[in-house]
């Protein structure tokens, strides 16, 4: 029972004051209560939540057990590739080490990542095969070049830092500009190719400015690439003008400025005597 009530004056009364009160009755209501539990469809959507989330939590209390159970072990690891720089066992026993845990357990991305690590491998892929045995395939560098005294690039332009007793071209340039300077190694030797020459060392300068210097001694210089002329127009020039030129001094010449725009500058050494 609830009552509410508000004070007011009565008429031609200025002293006394009457109160006019006002009762009511509220029942609280259960129909919105009665009607989850009367309706079919609302109670089948909450059985099956119910269901959904039990599944659930069996799901992962049996992932759990299965994850960490001494049952199936890793007793093989499978090493493919070509491998020239990078011996298996070194490789199987990086793998033993980053190889926690039973055939489910292992984690295959950490593998893959300290199998990287080593110097002369480029890229892992790592994949289980039931029942006891993970398959690991790797891909060595294939150094094409050194870049500067102790790095070295592969043929895809990438540096990494590993030890090389092959005798390579040298490639140097600003960081980040090791896949631009491989490209352009691969351009000037093609270019070169007719002369029987080849670029012994690629130099791209702190102003981005092509240095060549061939395996017969000869140092080309190229400057820096333009919208009006690339670095290759001059150097095709410089090759067409070869036989007619340079290839008639006797005199053994060893640098060229290749910068003038219709024409080179030649210098050779001092006479001695």
């Amino acid at each position: 029972m609830t009552r509410s009530c508000r004070w007011r004056r009565a008429p031609w009364v200025s002293v006394t004051k009457t109160c006019a009160c006002a009762f009511s009755s509220r029942r609280p209501s259960t129909a919105k209560a009665g009607a989850v539990w009367d309706n079919p469809r609302q109670l089948n959507l909450a059985a099956g939540a119910l269901l959904a989330v039990a599944v659930l939590l069996a799901g992962l209390a049996a992932l759990q057990l299965l994850l960490s159970s001494p049952w199936f072990p890793v007793r093989e690891i499978v090493v493919l590739g070509r491998l020239e720089h990078t011996a298996r066992a070194q490789i199987e026993a990086a793998a033993r080490e980053r190889v926690a845990g039973n055939f489910f357990a292992a984690d295959l991305g950490a593998l893959r990542a300290g199998l990287e690590k080593l110097p002369w491998v480029r890229r892992v892929s790592a994949r289980r095969l039931w029942p006891d045995r993970i398959e690991v395939t790797l891909e060595e560098h294939v150094a094409l070049a050194r870049w500067g005294d102790s790095a070295l690039v592969n043929t895809h332009g990438e540096r990494f830092a590993a030890a090389s007793d092959q005798t390579l071209p040298l490639f140097g340039g600003p960081p980040g500009t090791e896949t631009e300077v491989t490209r352009r190694y691969r351009e000037f030797a093609a270019l070169l190719a007719p002369l029987g020459e080849a670029p012994e060392r690629v130099i791209l300068t702190s102003r981005y400015a092509w240095q060549l210097r061939l395996a017969r001694g000869l140092h080309l210089e190229l400057g820096r690439d333009s919208a009006r002329e690339p670095v290759e127009r001059r150097l095709v020039r410089f090759i067409a003008a070869y036989p007619r030129t340079l290839a008639r001094i006797p005199r053994k010449h060893e640098y060229v400025d290749l910068r003038y725009p219709n024409g080179f500058a030649l210098r050779v050494p001092e006479l001695k005597g």
